[in-house]
């Protein structure tokens, strides 16, 4: 029979937690710098102030430790952990397909939408699909991808240039 493994604890550690240390760098409570003092006394003037002492920077010599409420600073950062989820953006990559006898009003709208994929922030994926007889005709699909290119170059850069995959010639652009 083994002992359970200790579980590991995320975040930093406070208190007793902060072990194989005699001196810490001391931040109280006020945000004052009291300098290298042994961790006892730090660890008495947290519990004298009712509060925690808190390992900020383990990999300084001394490690700093601060005093502070140590439920609030864990409240605290979750929220800043958060905050930084919700503005961080996921960029997508939409997909435009193409056909090599594209209408020219088909292609004006397709062009609005990949403009507006761009002004979104999302990458796009330009899908052209021959059929039958047009693989015969690679050129014109070609050509459209190039028109495509210098029709999107003011708000768009090419990421993967036109290659044939199969019956589909695939052209990847990013925002700017």
């Amino acid at each position: 029979m083994r002992a359970a493994p200790v579980p590991t604890k995320d975040g930093p550690r406070a208190n007793r937690d902060i072990r194989g240390v005699r001196e810490v760098q001391l931040i109280d409570d006020t945000g004052q710098n009291r300098g290298i003092v042994p961790f006892f006394d730090a660890l008495k003037i947290a519990e004298d102030a009712g509060l925690d002492l808190v390992e900020i920077a383990p990999n300084s010599s001394p490690p700093v430790c601060k005093v502070l409420d140590y439920g609030r600073f864990k409240f605290l950062e979750q929220k800043k952990a958060a905050e930084a989820r919700k503005k961080q953006k996921t960029v997508e990559v939409k997909e435009i397909k193409l056909r090599p006898g594209i209408d020219d009003h088909d292609y004006g709208v397709k062009m609005k939408a990949v403009r507006r994929f761009f002004e979104e922030g999302d990458k796009v994926k330009i899908t052209l699909r021959f059929r039958g007889r047009e693989m015969a005709h690679q050129d014109i699909g070609m050509k459209l991808l190039e028109r495509v290119k210098a029709e999107m170059a003011d708000v768009s850069k090419v990421e993967a240039e036109p290659a044939l995959e199969g019956r589909q010639m695939i052209m990847v652009m990013a925002p700017r």
